[in-house]
C-alpha cells in the first residue's frame, strides 16, 4: 500500500497473477489493463461489479477513478486478483470499517487474499501425490 497525496495503490494476487490498483477521487471509472471494465465478458463483469455495488449499497456512492494493471496467471486468477486489488483498495482509501465488514460479509475473498499454490512436484514421481507404479513380476 502506496499513498501519494490523495492516490493509493493496493497490490492483490491470485495464483501466479498479480494486480496493481491506483485509485483516488473521481466518477467512478474502473479500468482493467486499460480497457473499461465493462468491456470484458459478462462473468468476469460481474465478478469486477460484485465489489462497486457493495460499496455503492454501504456508502451510498461510488465517487473512486480505478485503474488496475494486472501480470501473470491466466484469465481467471487475473480476474481474481484485480477483483482482491479493488476491494481492497477501496477499503483502504475509505478507512471505512463498515465497508470493510461488509465485504467480509458478502465473500471473504475480496479482502483476504487466497494463498493456496500449486504442490511441488516430488523426486521420481510424475505428479505431486502420485507415486512410482510398482510391478513385482
Amino acid at each position: 500500500m502506496i499513498k501519494k497525496q490523495d492516490k493509493l495503490m493496493v497490490v492483490g494476487k491470485r495464483k501466479t497473477a498479480i494486480a496493481k490498483a491506483l485509485i483516488k477521487e473521481g466518477s467512478g471509472i474502473v479500468h482493467i489493463n486499460k480497457i473499461p471494465y465493462q468491456n470484458l465478458n459478462e462473468f468476469h463483469k460481474l465478478m469486477i461489479q460484485e465489489p462497486i455495488e457493495i460499496t455503492k449499497n454501504t456508502l451510498g456512492k461510488f465517487s473512486f477513478d480505478i485503474e488496475v494493471k494486472v501480470k501473470g496467471g491466466g484469465q481467471q486468477g487475473q480476474i481474481e486478483a484485480a477483483r482482491l486489488a479493488i476491494a481492497r483498495a477501496i477499503v483502504n482509501f475509505t478507512k471505512s470499517a463498515e465497508l470493510k465488514k461488509a465485504f467480509l460479509n458478502y465473500d471473504r475473498n475480496l479482502i483476504i487474499a487466497d494463498v493456496r499454490r500449486k504442490e511441488a512436484y516430488k523426486p521420481n514421481d510424475s505428479k505431486a501425490r502420485a507415486a512410482r507404479q510398482k510391478s513385482y513380476r
